[in-house]
């Protein structure tokens, strides 16, 4: 894990310098924030993976809120950025949270599949949640 490091910055500018430190140490890059600086960052910047925040997000009546659409997931797509999974924010958290966030993650699960993106997490996981053979190779 050494050569792996997840930033997390509200603020763009500093984001930017850190990403770009990072790529100077020969480090892999996810990046986490809010939806709109994920958006951003995926936009203007060059990362390796982009961390989702999949808990205490409001779902709407009719769909779930799960941080990824198939505008992020084709950004990702062209730039060669995986989807990262947070383990921890699953064990983390009470049973009714719990199910929401697998929820959530079974929806980017298909929208990854939809787009054909890589992501990184629990091989195991990842098959239990209907992740593809083919996808979880990689893992």
């Amino acid at each position: 894990m050494e050569n792996y490091i997840i930033i997390s910055e509200t603020d763009f500018q500093k984001a930017r310098n850190r990403i770009k430190e990072a790529h100077k140490e020969g480090k892999t890059v996810a990046f986490t924030g809010s939806d709109e600086m994920n958006r951003k960052i995926l936009e203007k910047e060059k990362i390796d993976v982009l961390l989702i925040k999949l808990g205490k997000r409001k779902d709407r009546i009719k769909q779930r809120d799960s941080g990824f659409n198939h505008v992020l997931a084709k950004l990702a797509q062209k730039k060669g950025v995986a989807l990262g999974i947070n383990l921890d924010e699953i064990i983390g958290s009470d049973k009714k949270e719990k199910t929401k966030i697998i929820a959530r993650l079974k929806q980017n699960i298909e929208i990854c599949k939809k787009n054909k993106l890589k992501m990184t997490f629990l091989r195991a996981l990842g098959l239990v949640l209907g992740m593809p053979t083919s996808m979880t190779k990689e893992l």
